[in-house]
Protein backbone atom coordinates (compact mmCIF):
# COMPACT_ATOMS: atom_id res chain seq x y z
CA UNK A 1 0.00 0.00 0.00
CA UNK A 2 1.14 3.72 -0.49
CA UNK A 3 2.19 5.48 2.63
CA UNK A 4 0.04 7.82 4.02
CA UNK A 5 1.16 11.74 4.10
CA UNK A 6 -1.77 12.47 6.47
CA UNK A 7 -4.44 11.08 8.40
CA UNK A 8 -8.10 11.92 7.05
CA UNK A 9 -11.40 11.00 8.78
CA UNK A 10 -11.75 7.69 6.86
CA UNK A 11 -8.15 6.95 8.08
CA UNK A 12 -9.50 7.55 11.66
CA UNK A 13 -12.58 5.23 11.33
CA UNK A 14 -9.85 2.47 10.32
CA UNK A 15 -7.43 3.04 13.26
CA UNK A 16 -10.22 2.21 15.78
CA UNK A 17 -11.29 -0.17 14.22
CA UNK A 18 -7.75 -1.86 14.10
CA UNK A 19 -6.86 -0.94 17.42
CA UNK A 20 -10.07 -2.88 18.60
CA UNK A 21 -8.48 -5.66 17.20
CA UNK A 22 -5.51 -5.75 18.62
CA UNK A 23 -6.82 -5.10 22.22
CA UNK A 24 -9.06 -8.17 21.42
CA UNK A 25 -6.08 -10.30 20.01
CA UNK A 26 -3.84 -8.82 22.80
CA UNK A 27 -6.51 -9.41 25.84
CA UNK A 28 -5.46 -12.35 27.62
CA UNK A 29 -1.85 -11.41 27.15
CA UNK A 30 -2.43 -8.10 28.90
CA UNK A 31 -4.50 -9.79 31.19
CA UNK A 32 -1.45 -11.89 32.25
CA UNK A 33 0.07 -8.95 33.26
CA UNK A 34 -2.32 -8.46 36.14
CA UNK A 35 -1.89 -12.15 37.79
CA UNK A 36 0.02 -10.41 40.72
CA UNK A 37 -2.06 -7.34 43.62
CA UNK A 38 -2.66 -3.86 40.74
CA UNK A 39 -4.71 -1.11 41.38
CA UNK A 40 -7.11 -1.81 39.18
CA UNK A 41 -8.68 -5.72 37.41
CA UNK A 42 -8.23 -7.03 34.07
CA UNK A 43 -6.95 -4.45 32.05
CA UNK A 44 -6.79 -6.19 28.85
CA UNK A 45 -10.65 -6.79 29.44
CA UNK A 46 -11.50 -3.57 30.07
CA UNK A 47 -9.89 -1.47 27.44
CA UNK A 48 -11.01 -3.70 24.83
CA UNK A 49 -14.72 -3.55 26.02
CA UNK A 50 -14.17 0.26 26.16
CA UNK A 51 -12.60 0.41 22.33
CA UNK A 52 -15.88 -1.83 21.56
CA UNK A 53 -17.80 1.02 22.63
CA UNK A 54 -16.17 3.60 20.57
CA UNK A 55 -16.78 1.43 17.68
CA UNK A 56 -20.26 1.10 18.18
CA UNK A 57 -20.67 4.38 18.57
CA UNK A 58 -18.80 5.40 15.35
CA UNK A 59 -21.36 3.27 13.32
CA UNK A 60 -24.15 5.84 13.77
CA UNK A 61 -21.55 9.21 12.91
CA UNK A 62 -21.63 11.32 10.07
CA UNK A 63 -18.43 11.20 7.30
CA UNK A 64 -16.30 14.54 8.66
CA UNK A 65 -12.90 14.29 10.85
CA UNK A 66 -15.03 16.28 13.61
CA UNK A 67 -17.84 13.49 13.26
CA UNK A 68 -15.66 10.52 13.86
CA UNK A 69 -13.85 12.61 16.45
CA UNK A 70 -16.80 13.13 18.24
CA UNK A 71 -18.29 9.51 18.12
CA UNK A 72 -14.65 8.06 19.39
CA UNK A 73 -14.92 10.95 22.51
CA UNK A 74 -18.26 10.09 23.71
CA UNK A 75 -18.21 6.26 22.97
CA UNK A 76 -14.86 5.89 25.15
CA UNK A 77 -16.11 8.26 27.69
CA UNK A 78 -19.86 6.21 27.65
CA UNK A 79 -18.01 3.16 27.80
CA UNK A 80 -15.26 3.34 29.95
CA UNK A 81 -14.37 -0.20 32.27
CA UNK A 82 -12.41 0.06 34.90
CA UNK A 83 -9.53 2.18 35.90
CA UNK A 84 -7.61 1.36 32.74
CA UNK A 85 -10.78 2.39 30.62
CA UNK A 86 -11.52 5.99 32.18
CA UNK A 87 -7.61 7.06 31.69
CA UNK A 88 -7.97 5.42 27.82
CA UNK A 89 -10.94 7.03 27.12
CA UNK A 90 -9.37 10.76 28.52
CA UNK A 91 -6.35 9.66 26.30
CA UNK A 92 -8.83 9.27 23.14
CA UNK A 93 -10.32 12.29 23.99
CA UNK A 94 -7.40 14.71 24.04
CA UNK A 95 -6.15 12.97 20.48
CA UNK A 96 -9.43 13.92 19.10
CA UNK A 97 -9.68 17.18 20.68
CA UNK A 98 -6.83 18.24 18.43
CA UNK A 99 -7.65 16.37 15.50
CA UNK A 100 -11.08 17.18 14.78
CA UNK A 101 -10.18 20.57 13.75
CA UNK A 102 -7.63 19.10 10.84
CA UNK A 103 -9.39 17.25 7.86
CA UNK A 104 -5.96 15.80 7.25
CA UNK A 105 -3.39 15.56 9.92
CA UNK A 106 -0.17 15.41 9.31
CA UNK A 107 2.57 14.63 11.64
CA UNK A 108 2.81 18.13 13.24
CA UNK A 109 -0.57 17.42 13.63
CA UNK A 110 -0.64 14.25 15.15
CA UNK A 111 2.39 14.80 17.77
CA UNK A 112 0.02 17.67 19.49
CA UNK A 113 -2.78 15.51 19.49
CA UNK A 114 -0.70 13.04 21.82
CA UNK A 115 0.42 15.93 23.73
CA UNK A 116 -3.22 16.49 24.10
CA UNK A 117 -3.52 12.57 25.07
CA UNK A 118 -0.95 13.02 27.84
CA UNK A 119 -2.20 15.79 29.71
CA UNK A 120 -5.56 14.49 29.76
CA UNK A 121 -4.84 11.54 31.00
CA UNK A 122 -2.77 12.94 34.05
CA UNK A 123 -5.55 15.12 34.36
CA UNK A 124 -8.10 12.66 34.91
CA UNK A 125 -6.59 10.81 37.78
CA UNK A 126 -6.66 12.27 41.17
CA UNK A 127 -2.89 11.41 41.90
CA UNK A 128 -0.68 10.23 39.20
CA UNK A 129 1.46 7.53 39.10
CA UNK A 130 4.22 6.89 37.34
CA UNK A 131 5.06 3.63 36.16
CA UNK A 132 2.16 3.43 34.65
CA UNK A 133 0.30 3.75 31.37
CA UNK A 134 1.07 7.74 31.94
CA UNK A 135 4.83 7.45 31.58
CA UNK A 136 4.07 5.31 28.65
CA UNK A 137 1.91 8.28 27.29
CA UNK A 138 3.66 11.15 28.00
CA UNK A 139 7.43 9.85 27.00
CA UNK A 140 6.04 8.98 23.28
CA UNK A 141 4.38 12.25 22.94
CA UNK A 142 7.64 14.14 24.30
CA UNK A 143 9.26 11.71 21.59
CA UNK A 144 6.70 12.95 18.81
CA UNK A 145 7.08 16.37 20.01
CA UNK A 146 10.97 16.16 19.80
CA UNK A 147 10.86 15.33 15.96
CA UNK A 148 11.87 17.93 13.47
CA UNK A 149 9.28 20.12 12.41
CA UNK A 150 8.71 18.92 8.84
CA UNK A 151 9.01 15.34 9.45
CA UNK A 152 6.60 12.75 7.96
CA UNK A 153 3.59 11.70 9.62
CA UNK A 154 5.43 8.17 9.63
CA UNK A 155 8.67 9.17 11.15
CA UNK A 156 6.70 10.78 14.37
CA UNK A 157 4.43 7.89 14.67
CA UNK A 158 8.16 5.70 14.21
CA UNK A 159 9.60 8.13 17.40
CA UNK A 160 6.74 7.78 19.56
CA UNK A 161 6.18 4.03 18.88
CA UNK A 162 10.10 3.75 19.88
CA UNK A 163 9.99 6.07 23.03
CA UNK A 164 6.79 4.21 24.07
CA UNK A 165 8.50 0.88 24.30
CA UNK A 166 11.52 1.72 26.16
CA UNK A 167 9.24 3.77 28.28
CA UNK A 168 7.27 0.88 28.57
CA UNK A 169 10.82 -1.33 29.57
CA UNK A 170 11.51 0.97 32.08
CA UNK A 171 8.20 1.05 33.90
CA UNK A 172 9.40 -1.74 36.70
CA UNK A 173 11.91 0.30 37.86
CA UNK A 174 9.43 2.91 38.50
CA UNK A 175 7.05 0.91 40.08
CA UNK A 176 7.81 -1.26 42.87
CA UNK A 177 4.85 -3.88 42.48
CA UNK A 178 5.85 -4.44 38.55
CA UNK A 179 9.71 -5.24 39.47
CA UNK A 180 8.57 -8.11 42.21
CA UNK A 181 6.23 -9.56 39.96
CA UNK A 182 8.50 -9.72 37.04
CA UNK A 183 6.43 -7.41 34.29
CA UNK A 184 5.87 -4.27 32.77
CA UNK A 185 2.66 -2.22 32.92
CA UNK A 186 -0.47 -3.30 31.59
CA UNK A 187 -2.25 -0.62 30.33
CA UNK A 188 1.38 0.72 28.75
CA UNK A 189 1.32 -2.78 26.95
CA UNK A 190 -2.33 -1.67 26.14
CA UNK A 191 -1.65 2.27 24.86
CA UNK A 192 1.26 0.92 22.73
CA UNK A 193 -1.12 -1.20 20.26
CA UNK A 194 -2.85 2.16 19.83
CA UNK A 195 0.78 3.59 17.89
CA UNK A 196 0.68 0.10 16.57
CA UNK A 197 -2.56 0.39 14.97
CA UNK A 198 -1.82 4.32 12.87
CA UNK A 199 0.81 2.56 11.53
CA UNK A 200 -0.46 -0.47 10.47
CA UNK A 201 -3.36 2.21 9.01
CA UNK A 202 -0.49 4.54 7.50
CA UNK A 203 2.42 2.23 6.37
CA UNK A 204 0.68 -0.90 6.01
CA UNK A 205 2.78 -2.63 8.61
CA UNK A 206 1.01 -5.76 10.28
CA UNK A 207 -0.09 -5.65 13.84
CA UNK A 208 1.92 -7.46 16.64
CA UNK A 209 1.34 -11.39 17.55
CA UNK A 210 0.32 -11.78 21.15
CA UNK A 211 2.22 -13.56 23.56
CA UNK A 212 1.99 -17.33 23.35
CA UNK A 213 2.15 -17.03 27.71
CA UNK A 214 1.23 -13.90 29.43
CA UNK A 215 4.41 -12.48 31.12
CA UNK A 216 4.80 -13.18 34.54
CA UNK A 217 2.17 -15.94 34.57
CA UNK A 218 3.32 -19.56 34.03
CA UNK A 219 0.80 -21.68 32.06
CA UNK A 220 2.01 -24.95 33.31
CA UNK A 221 1.84 -23.77 36.93
CA UNK A 222 -1.34 -21.66 37.49
CA UNK A 223 -1.55 -20.03 40.88
CA UNK A 224 -3.88 -21.71 42.96
CA UNK A 225 -6.14 -19.79 45.25
CA UNK A 226 -3.62 -19.25 48.48
CA UNK A 227 -0.68 -17.98 46.02
CA UNK A 228 -2.31 -14.83 45.16
CA UNK A 229 -2.37 -12.15 47.48
CA UNK A 230 -5.33 -9.43 47.42
CA UNK A 231 -4.52 -5.82 46.66
CA UNK A 232 -3.00 -3.91 50.03
CA UNK A 233 -5.44 -0.50 49.18
CA UNK A 234 -9.06 0.02 49.19
CA UNK A 235 -11.57 -3.11 49.02
CA UNK A 236 -13.60 -2.06 45.99
CA UNK A 237 -13.43 -0.14 42.90
CA UNK A 238 -16.92 2.07 42.57
CA UNK A 239 -17.64 3.45 38.87
CA UNK A 240 -20.50 5.38 37.46
CA UNK A 241 -21.85 7.92 34.87
CA UNK A 242 -22.63 11.18 36.31
CA UNK A 243 -24.95 13.34 35.12
CA UNK A 244 -23.98 16.87 36.82
CA UNK A 245 -22.90 20.42 35.89
CA UNK A 246 -19.14 21.07 35.42
CA UNK A 247 -18.59 23.14 38.30
CA UNK A 248 -19.51 20.15 40.61
CA UNK A 249 -16.85 17.77 39.92
CA UNK A 250 -13.99 19.58 41.71
CA UNK A 251 -16.13 19.27 44.89
CA UNK A 252 -16.75 15.42 44.33
CA UNK A 253 -13.41 14.89 43.00
CA UNK A 254 -12.32 16.43 46.85
CA UNK A 255 -15.39 14.38 48.71
CA UNK A 256 -13.56 11.33 46.99
CA UNK A 257 -9.83 11.83 48.05
CA UNK A 258 -10.77 11.81 51.57
CA UNK A 259 -12.17 8.20 51.18
CA UNK A 260 -9.82 6.29 48.45
CA UNK A 261 -7.73 6.20 45.69
CA UNK A 262 -7.42 5.73 42.27
CA UNK A 263 -9.67 8.48 41.40
CA UNK A 264 -10.40 9.03 37.79
CA UNK A 265 -13.10 11.38 36.72
CA UNK A 266 -13.35 12.45 32.78
CA UNK A 267 -16.04 13.76 30.96
CA UNK A 268 -16.92 17.49 30.23
CA UNK A 269 -20.26 19.49 29.39
CA UNK A 270 -22.77 17.67 31.86
CA UNK A 271 -21.99 13.84 31.61
CA UNK A 272 -18.95 12.07 33.75
CA UNK A 273 -17.48 8.72 33.61
CA UNK A 274 -16.16 8.86 37.68
CA UNK A 275 -14.11 6.00 39.05
CA UNK A 276 -12.43 5.34 42.96
CA UNK A 277 -11.16 2.31 44.88
CA UNK A 278 -12.60 2.71 48.49
CA UNK A 279 -13.77 0.55 51.30
CA UNK A 280 -16.74 3.02 51.58
CA UNK A 281 -19.22 2.32 48.76
CA UNK A 282 -21.95 4.24 50.31
CA UNK A 283 -19.81 7.63 50.78
CA UNK A 284 -18.88 7.10 47.45
CA UNK A 285 -22.06 7.06 45.52
CA UNK A 286 -23.31 9.72 48.24
CA UNK A 287 -20.93 12.40 46.77
CA UNK A 288 -21.77 11.33 43.60
CA UNK A 289 -25.76 12.24 44.85
CA UNK A 290 -24.27 15.51 46.28
CA UNK A 291 -22.55 16.21 42.90
CA UNK A 292 -25.50 15.22 40.45
CA UNK A 293 -27.28 12.09 39.07
CA UNK A 294 -25.04 8.76 39.37
CA UNK A 295 -26.43 5.83 36.68
CA UNK A 296 -24.80 2.66 36.18
CA UNK A 297 -23.31 2.54 39.09
CA UNK A 298 -21.12 -0.94 39.55
CA UNK A 299 -19.07 -2.28 42.52
CA UNK A 300 -16.49 -4.61 42.48
CA UNK A 301 -14.60 -6.68 45.21
CA UNK A 302 -11.01 -5.75 44.37
CA UNK A 303 -9.78 -8.81 46.52
CA UNK A 304 -12.33 -11.31 44.90
CA UNK A 305 -11.30 -10.07 41.19
CA UNK A 306 -7.27 -10.44 42.03
CA UNK A 307 -8.21 -13.97 43.76
CA UNK A 308 -10.40 -14.93 41.13
CA UNK A 309 -7.66 -15.54 37.95
CA UNK A 310 -6.07 -18.00 40.51
CA UNK A 311 -9.95 -19.93 40.51
CA UNK A 312 -10.36 -20.14 37.07
CA UNK A 313 -6.90 -21.08 36.15
CA UNK A 314 -7.63 -23.58 38.09
CA UNK A 315 -11.06 -24.65 37.22
CA UNK A 316 -9.96 -25.04 33.40
CA UNK A 317 -6.75 -27.15 33.97
CA UNK A 318 -7.13 -31.25 33.68
CA UNK A 319 -7.87 -32.44 36.80
CA UNK A 320 -4.17 -34.26 36.78
CA UNK A 321 -3.28 -30.73 36.26
CA UNK A 322 -4.95 -29.22 39.33
CA UNK A 323 -3.02 -28.06 42.55
CA UNK A 324 -4.40 -29.96 45.62
CA UNK A 325 -6.53 -28.14 47.52
CA UNK A 326 -5.06 -25.89 50.58
CA UNK A 327 -6.73 -26.68 53.72
CA UNK A 328 -8.88 -29.39 54.58
CA UNK A 329 -12.35 -28.51 53.76
CA UNK A 330 -13.49 -27.82 49.91
CA UNK A 331 -16.26 -26.44 48.99
CA UNK A 332 -19.22 -27.44 46.20
CA UNK A 333 -21.57 -25.15 44.95
CA UNK A 334 -24.08 -24.85 42.46
CA UNK A 335 -25.04 -22.19 40.35
CA UNK A 336 -26.27 -21.23 37.34
CA UNK A 337 -24.44 -18.27 34.90
CA UNK A 338 -20.97 -18.01 33.86
CA UNK A 339 -20.89 -14.69 35.99
CA UNK A 340 -22.13 -16.81 38.98
CA UNK A 341 -19.69 -19.39 38.43
CA UNK A 342 -16.42 -17.09 38.31
CA UNK A 343 -18.25 -15.01 41.65
CA UNK A 344 -18.61 -18.17 43.86
CA UNK A 345 -15.08 -19.25 42.72
CA UNK A 346 -13.39 -16.19 43.31
CA UNK A 347 -14.70 -16.57 46.85
CA UNK A 348 -13.58 -20.03 47.37
CA UNK A 349 -16.13 -22.77 45.93
CA UNK A 350 -13.80 -25.52 44.22
CA UNK A 351 -16.10 -26.73 41.92
CA UNK A 352 -19.11 -25.57 40.55
CA UNK A 353 -22.37 -27.11 39.31
CA UNK A 354 -24.48 -25.85 36.27
CA UNK A 355 -27.43 -25.92 38.46
CA UNK A 356 -30.57 -23.70 40.12
CA UNK A 357 -34.04 -23.13 39.25
CA UNK A 358 -35.65 -25.42 36.71
CA UNK A 359 -32.16 -26.79 36.03
CA UNK A 360 -31.55 -29.36 39.05
CA UNK A 361 -28.34 -31.37 38.50
CA UNK A 362 -28.00 -35.05 39.42
CA UNK A 363 -27.34 -36.96 42.38
CA UNK A 364 -23.98 -38.25 39.75
CA UNK A 365 -23.10 -34.94 38.48
CA UNK A 366 -23.16 -33.49 42.20
CA UNK A 367 -21.23 -36.55 43.56
CA UNK A 368 -18.42 -36.45 40.61
CA UNK A 369 -18.07 -32.49 41.69
CA UNK A 370 -17.06 -33.70 45.46
CA UNK A 371 -14.69 -36.51 44.04
CA UNK A 372 -13.22 -33.86 41.65
CA UNK A 373 -12.42 -31.74 44.34
CA UNK A 374 -9.69 -34.42 45.80
CA UNK A 375 -10.46 -33.13 49.38
CA UNK A 376 -11.11 -35.72 52.51
CA UNK A 377 -13.64 -33.11 54.06
CA UNK A 378 -16.58 -31.18 51.77
CA UNK A 379 -19.40 -28.89 51.90
CA UNK A 380 -21.80 -28.21 49.64
CA UNK A 381 -23.61 -25.04 48.76
CA UNK A 382 -27.45 -26.41 46.89
CA UNK A 383 -28.29 -22.75 47.11
CA UNK A 384 -31.52 -24.23 45.95
CA UNK A 385 -34.62 -25.42 47.75
CA UNK A 386 -34.93 -28.36 45.44
CA UNK A 387 -31.38 -29.36 44.94
CA UNK A 388 -30.94 -29.60 48.94
CA UNK A 389 -32.46 -33.29 49.36
CA UNK A 390 -30.21 -34.89 46.46
CA UNK A 391 -27.18 -32.91 48.29
CA UNK A 392 -28.07 -34.90 51.72
CA UNK A 393 -27.30 -38.21 50.00
CA UNK A 394 -23.97 -37.48 49.21
CA UNK A 395 -22.61 -38.49 52.08
CA UNK A 396 -23.46 -42.11 52.19
CA UNK A 397 -22.21 -42.24 48.77
CA UNK A 398 -18.64 -41.61 49.21
CA UNK A 399 -16.06 -42.13 51.29
CA UNK A 400 -15.11 -38.64 51.71
CA UNK A 401 -16.83 -36.26 54.40
CA UNK A 402 -19.46 -34.22 53.01
CA UNK A 403 -21.81 -31.97 55.13
CA UNK A 404 -24.75 -30.02 53.38
CA UNK A 405 -25.07 -25.92 54.37
CA UNK A 406 -29.02 -25.29 53.92
CA UNK A 407 -28.48 -22.48 51.43
CA UNK A 408 -32.02 -22.05 49.26
CA UNK A 409 -30.69 -19.24 47.35
CA UNK A 410 -27.59 -17.59 45.56
CA UNK A 411 -27.07 -15.05 48.03
CA UNK A 412 -27.46 -17.32 51.25
CA UNK A 413 -24.50 -19.10 49.58
CA UNK A 414 -22.29 -16.47 48.80
CA UNK A 415 -22.60 -15.09 52.44
CA UNK A 416 -22.32 -18.59 53.82
CA UNK A 417 -18.47 -18.77 51.56
CA UNK A 418 -17.39 -15.37 53.53
CA UNK A 419 -17.34 -17.64 56.88
CA UNK A 420 -15.23 -20.77 54.68
CA UNK A 421 -11.80 -21.66 56.84
CA UNK A 422 -10.61 -24.02 54.42
CA UNK A 423 -8.32 -25.58 57.49
CA UNK A 424 -11.57 -26.65 59.42
CA UNK A 425 -13.09 -30.12 58.94
CA UNK A 426 -16.18 -29.77 57.19
CA UNK A 427 -18.73 -30.44 60.35
CA UNK A 428 -17.20 -26.95 61.55
CA UNK A 429 -17.29 -25.30 58.40
CA UNK A 430 -20.74 -26.22 57.76
CA UNK A 431 -22.04 -24.70 61.11
CA UNK A 432 -19.91 -21.56 60.69
CA UNK A 433 -21.58 -21.14 57.05
CA UNK A 434 -25.14 -21.82 57.80
CA UNK A 435 -24.64 -19.03 60.77
CA UNK A 436 -23.50 -16.31 58.35
CA UNK A 437 -25.93 -17.78 55.69
CA UNK A 438 -28.57 -17.23 58.07
CA UNK A 439 -29.25 -13.53 58.27
CA UNK A 440 -30.18 -13.51 54.43
CA UNK A 441 -33.23 -11.76 53.47
CA UNK A 442 -32.73 -12.93 49.44
CA UNK A 443 -35.47 -11.92 46.54
CA UNK A 444 -35.59 -12.79 43.11
CA UNK A 445 -37.62 -11.44 40.44
CA UNK A 446 -38.54 -13.34 37.30
CA UNK A 447 -41.53 -13.21 34.78
CA UNK A 448 -45.17 -14.93 34.96
CA UNK A 449 -45.41 -17.73 32.90
CA UNK A 450 -48.90 -18.07 33.51
CA UNK A 451 -52.48 -16.13 34.64
CA UNK A 452 -52.79 -16.38 38.32
CA UNK A 453 -53.42 -14.50 41.66
CA UNK A 454 -51.15 -13.91 44.81
CA UNK A 455 -51.61 -11.90 47.74
CA UNK A 456 -50.52 -8.76 45.85
CA UNK A 457 -52.97 -9.42 43.57
CA UNK A 458 -54.15 -10.92 40.20
CA UNK A 459 -51.10 -11.94 37.97
CA UNK A 460 -51.43 -11.94 34.46
CA UNK A 461 -48.72 -14.12 31.84
CA UNK A 462 -46.23 -12.05 31.04
CA UNK A 463 -46.17 -9.95 34.53
CA UNK A 464 -42.84 -9.54 36.50
CA UNK A 465 -42.92 -11.02 39.86
CA UNK A 466 -40.64 -9.91 42.96
CA UNK A 467 -40.25 -12.85 45.04
CA UNK A 468 -39.22 -12.45 48.81
CA UNK A 469 -39.14 -15.17 51.75
CA UNK A 470 -42.71 -14.97 52.60
CA UNK A 471 -43.64 -15.50 48.92
CA UNK A 472 -44.58 -13.59 45.88
CA UNK A 473 -44.37 -9.96 47.32
CA UNK A 474 -45.11 -7.61 44.44
CA UNK A 475 -46.13 -7.94 40.70
CA UNK A 476 -45.29 -5.10 38.37
CA UNK A 477 -45.06 -4.31 34.48
CA UNK A 478 -41.68 -4.44 34.24
CA UNK A 479 -38.15 -5.96 35.71
CA UNK A 480 -36.91 -3.23 37.31
CA UNK A 481 -39.80 -1.89 39.05
CA UNK A 482 -40.49 -5.19 40.62
CA UNK A 483 -36.82 -5.37 42.01
CA UNK A 484 -37.62 -1.77 43.06
CA UNK A 485 -40.69 -2.40 44.87
CA UNK A 486 -39.05 -5.92 46.28
CA UNK A 487 -36.12 -3.39 47.80
CA UNK A 488 -39.14 -1.52 48.88
CA UNK A 489 -40.54 -4.46 51.22
CA UNK A 490 -37.60 -6.38 52.19
CA UNK A 491 -34.73 -3.45 52.77
CA UNK A 492 -34.95 -1.70 55.74
CA UNK A 493 -32.80 1.03 57.22
CA UNK A 494 -30.98 -0.96 59.64
CA UNK A 495 -29.66 -2.88 56.51
CA UNK A 496 -26.17 -2.51 56.04
CA UNK A 497 -25.59 -4.34 52.59
CA UNK A 498 -27.44 -4.85 49.35
CA UNK A 499 -26.21 -7.19 46.70
CA UNK A 500 -27.59 -7.12 43.08
CA UNK A 501 -26.81 -9.88 40.59
CA UNK A 502 -27.97 -8.79 36.86
CA UNK A 503 -29.20 -12.05 34.66
CA UNK A 504 -28.61 -12.50 31.36
CA UNK A 505 -31.85 -10.81 30.58
CA UNK A 506 -30.93 -7.72 32.59
CA UNK A 507 -30.57 -4.14 31.12
CA UNK A 508 -27.85 -1.17 31.85
CA UNK A 509 -30.35 1.33 32.48
CA UNK A 510 -32.78 -1.00 34.91
CA UNK A 511 -29.82 -1.89 36.90
CA UNK A 512 -29.28 2.23 36.70
CA UNK A 513 -32.66 2.61 38.02
CA UNK A 514 -32.69 0.15 40.73
CA UNK A 515 -29.43 1.21 42.29
CA UNK A 516 -30.56 5.22 41.74
CA UNK A 517 -33.97 4.30 43.95
CA UNK A 518 -31.54 2.57 46.62
CA UNK A 519 -28.71 5.93 46.36
CA UNK A 520 -32.00 8.00 47.39
CA UNK A 521 -34.85 5.87 49.34
CA UNK A 522 -31.91 3.76 51.12
CA UNK A 523 -29.25 6.07 51.39
CA UNK A 524 -27.31 4.06 54.27
CA UNK A 525 -26.88 0.83 52.39
CA UNK A 526 -24.15 0.03 50.39
CA UNK A 527 -24.95 -1.63 47.43
CA UNK A 528 -23.13 -4.48 45.25
CA UNK A 529 -23.75 -5.41 41.58
CA UNK A 530 -22.79 -8.58 40.44
CA UNK A 531 -22.95 -9.90 36.68
CA UNK A 532 -24.18 -13.46 37.18
CA UNK A 533 -25.42 -14.59 33.91
CA UNK A 534 -28.25 -16.42 35.24
CA UNK A 535 -31.22 -17.48 33.19
CA UNK A 536 -34.67 -16.60 34.10
CA UNK A 537 -34.03 -14.36 36.69
CA UNK A 538 -32.78 -10.82 35.53
CA UNK A 539 -32.24 -10.49 39.59
CA UNK A 540 -31.30 -11.59 42.38
CA UNK A 541 -31.29 -9.87 45.35
CA UNK A 542 -29.48 -10.29 49.17
CA UNK A 543 -29.95 -7.95 51.68
CA UNK A 544 -28.05 -8.34 54.79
Amino acid sequence: MQRLEHLGAGDLRAVVTAYRDALKAHREAINGLNVYPVPDGDTGTNMALTLESVVAELEGAGQSMASVCDAVARGSLMGARGNSGVILSQILRGLTSVLRDAERANGEVVARALKAAAEGAYQAVGRPVEGTILTVVREAAEAAAGARADAALVEVLDAARAEGAASLGRTPELLDVLRQAGVVDAGGSGFLLLLDAVLSVVDGRPLPEPAAVPVGRSAAHPPAPSDVETPGGPRYEVMFLLEAPDEAVPALRTAWEAIGDSIAVVGGEGIWNCHVHTDDIGAAVEAGIDAGRPRQIRVTDLAGQVQEQGWVDRAAAPASERPAVAGTTAVVAVASGEGLHRLFRSLGATEVVAGGQSMNPSTAELLDAVEATGAEQVVVLPNNSNIMAVAEQLDGLTARTVRVVPSEGVAEGLAALLALDPRAGAEENAKAMATAAAPVVAGEVTRAVRSSSCAAGPIAAGDWLGIGPGGIEVVEEDAAAAAIALLGVLAEDRHELVTLIEGEEAAAEDTSRITGWLAEHRPDVAVEVHHGGQPLYPYLLGIE
